[in-house]
C-alpha cells in the first residue's frame, strides 16, 4: 500500500493533482463552457482555482523534504479531492447531494493550513 508519509507519495500525489487542474481547466474553459450556466461555470472554476493552489503548496512541501509538514500536504490533498471534485460533479449534474460535500473539503484545506501554520512554529 501507499505509504501517505513519504516524499514519493506526496511528489506523486502533488502532481498528479496538478496535471488535474490543469487538463480539467482546459476541459472546463472549452468543452463546458458552452454547455455550463455562468453561475455553474464560476463554480466549476473555483474548484480548478483551489486545486491549483493545493497541489502547488503540496509539491513545494514534498519538494522541501521536511517530514513535519507532510500531514497538512495530505490535508490539502484530502481537500482537493472533497472540495474541488465536488464542485466539478456539482456543476456538470446541478445535484445538490456533491455541493453538501465541499464544506468537508474547505474544513480539510484550514486544517492543513492551520497544521503547517503550528508545524511551522515548533
Amino acid at each position: 500500500m501507499f505509504n501517505l508519509k513519504s516524499q514519493k507519495f506526496l511528489l506523486a500525489a502533488s502532481s498528479v493533482m496538478g496535471f488535474l487542474g490543469v487538463a480539467f481547466g482546459a476541459f472546463g474553459a472549452h468543452a463546458l463552457k458552452s454547455i455550463l450556466t455562468p453561475e455553474m461555470m464560476v463554480i466549476f472554476e473555483k474548484g480548478i482555482f483551489y486545486q491549483l493552489i493545493h497541489s502547488s503548496v503540496s509539491l513545494a512541501i514534498a519538494l522541501s523534504g521536511i517530514e513535519k509538514f507532510y500531514k497538512p500536504a495530505i490535508f490539502f490533498l484530502v481537500g482537493i479531492i472533497l472540495f474541488s471534485f465536488s464542485l466539478y460533479l456539482y456543476s456538470v449534474t446541478s445535484i445538490k447531494l456533491f455541493a453538501m460535500i465541499t464544506p468537508f473539503g474547505g474544513v480539510s484545506f484550514l486544517t492543513g493550513w492551520l497544521l503547517l501554520a503550528i508545524k511551522a512554529m515548533r
